[in-house]
Order: C-alpha cells, then sequence, then structure tokens
C-alpha cells in the first residue's frame, strides 16, 4: 500500500468512527449532564490510553512537545466534547450538521498557522464549496436552533480545528495514538475531578441508550477514531486529508437510514455527489 493510500484509507476510517459521534453524544445528554459526560469520557479514554502505552512501553514525551500536548488536550479532549454537549441542550443532531461542514475548513487552516502546509489556491475553492454544501445541505433538513447552541458550536469547530492540526503535526514525531494517549493523560487529574464533582445523584434513571452512547464516545469518538484520524492527517497532509470531514455528516445520516430506518432523502445523495468531487478536487491540489 502506498503512502497516499494508507495516509486517505486511515482518514476515511476515522471519519466513519467519528461519525456516530454527536447522536451518539445527543442520545448520552439525555440523562447525564455535559459536565460529566465529557468529563467521563475523558477518563475512560484515558484509562485505556495508560495501559496501552504501559503494555507498549512508549517513553515519556519531551519536555518541549508539552505545549502541543495542551493544545491537543484543549481542542480535542475538552473544548470540542464540552461544548457540543452544552450546544445540543439548545440544538438538534441534524443542526448541528451545519458547522460539522465547516470543520475541515477551520482545520486546514490552522493547518497553515500551525503545521506549515501551504496547499494550492485552487484547494481553498473546492474546500469552500464543500463546507457550503454541506452547511447548506444542513440548513435546508434541520429544524433550526438557538443562538446560544450556535454560538457554542462555532467555538467547539475552532477548538476542535485547533486540537487537530496540532496533534497531526506532533503525530509526525510521536505517532497518532501515542498523540492522544498523552493528551488524555494529562487532562486525567483535572477531568477525574470534574467527573467526581459532577456525578449524577441517582443512577436509577438512567436508560441503556445513554449507557451504550457513553462508551461509543469514551472509547471510539475519544480515543480509537483518532488512532486513525492522526494517521491519517500526518501522512497524507492536514489541509488536504482533512477534507473527508465533509463526509462525516453524510455518513452519519447514512448510518441513521441503515440502523433506525429513517427515511433518505434525494437531496442527501445529490450533495453526497458533490461532496465527493469536492474532496477529490482538494485531494489532488492539497
Amino acid at each position: 500500500m502506498d503512502r497516499t493510500t494508507d495516509a486517505w484509507g486511515s482518514g476515511l476510517l476515522g471519519v466513519i468512527i467519528f461519525s456516530g459521534s454527536l447522536p451518539a453524544t445527543r442520545v448520552a445528554v439525555g440523562d447525564f449532564s455535559p459536565l460529566f459526560l465529557t468529563s467521563a469520557r475523558a477518563v475512560i479514554a484515558a484509562l485505556l490510553g495508560a495501559v496501552f502505552l504501559r503494555l507498549l512501553r512508549q517513553k515519556m514525551p519531551e519536555r518541549g512537545d508539552l505545549f502541543s500536548l495542551a493544545v491537543v488536550a484543549l481542542g480535542v479532549v475538552v473544548g470540542f466534547p464540552l461544548l457540543t454537549a452544552l450546544a445540543l441542550q439548545h440544538i438538534t443532531s441534524a443542526h448541528s450538521i451545519v458547522f460539522i461542514g465547516l470543520l475541515p475548513l477551520a482545520t486546514a487552516i490552522f493547518g497553515v498557522l500551525r503545521g506549515g502546509e501551504r496547499p494550492k489556491a485552487i484547494f481553498w475553492l473546492f474546500s469552500g464549496l464543500g463546507a457550503a454544501t454541506v452547511a447548506g445541505f444542513a440548513l435546508l433538513n434541520s429544524g433550526g436552533g438557538s443562538l446560544t447552541g450556535e454560538l457554542l458550536m462555532v467555538a467547539a469547530i475552532l477548538l476542535c480545528g485547533l486540537g487537530y492540526a496540532e496533534g497531526a503535526t506532533l503525530s509526525r514525531r510521536l505517532g497518532g495514538w501515542q498523540v492522544i494517549s498523552w493528551a488524555l493523560l494529562m487532562s486525567l487529574p483535572m477531568m477525574a475531578a470534574l467527573a467526581l464533582m459532577t456525578l449524577p445523584g441517582s443512577w436509577s434513571g438512567i436508560g441503556m441508550p445513554a449507557w451504550l452512547g457513553l462508551a461509543y464516545v469514551s472509547v471510539f469518538s475519544m480515543l480509537v477514531g483518532f488512532v486513525f484520524w492522526y494517521r491519517g492527517l500526518a501522512l497524507g497532509g492536514i489541509a488536504g486529508v482533512g477534507q473527508l470531514q465533509l463526509l462525516q455528516p453524510f455518513f452519519g445520516l447514512a448510518l441513521a437510514g441503515l440502523l433506525l430506518h429513517e427515511p433518505v432523502a434525494w437531496t442527501m445523495i445529490a450533495a453526497t455527489g458533490v461532496v465527493v468531487l469536492c474532496v477529490a478536487g482538494a485531494k489532488r491540489f492539497a
């Protein structure tokens, strides 16, 4: 397998895993508070990451890596999960797709600022068109939202794009799963304390869907997805491979159709076709 295929394949697998994050979060915050959900998922993932680091005898990161790991932790361990969990108390999962469509563009911008990448000018055309397609599709198919929820989602996207770009840059030296594992461990004391402070008053009222949602975002969204995602970004370029995120909303809707038997509109198929073309164009000119 050549480097490009490996990079885009890893990135695509990461996106598929991430596609279930917002629906799972939406289900979980029905019974868990956003603060507990954010902290609990980080604690569970950190403990799993610690086991892997120990078993595979990974060396400690260097002092110069600590700032970058702190940025990763702020962006993808704390910022994005917490802000989206808060936002999803005000807006629907469908409406949040509007903002997820802007994530590839944010990642590409931070890839330039933090990763030193220089995509060609036409790349930005494909990236902007793809973002506009996703946002337009979501706006036509969402149930609306509130200003509070929308501002929280904008902040979440900015922090997540920064965390993706910083983590991908660091992954070139440390490895993808090592970066997210060390970032999780760096956050563990604070997140464990927050989890204890926000424990549910009663466990009896928490349903199985909420537990499954917590399990998914802890194991897959917070750890496993990053193993493939950071590997793809590090090998294939932050700006280019990052455009695969444009497909994330459509994977989520497709999963809803297959698993929940929700109807799949022709507009979804048409929008997906446009997005695929934009991803292909961005891949070529990144």
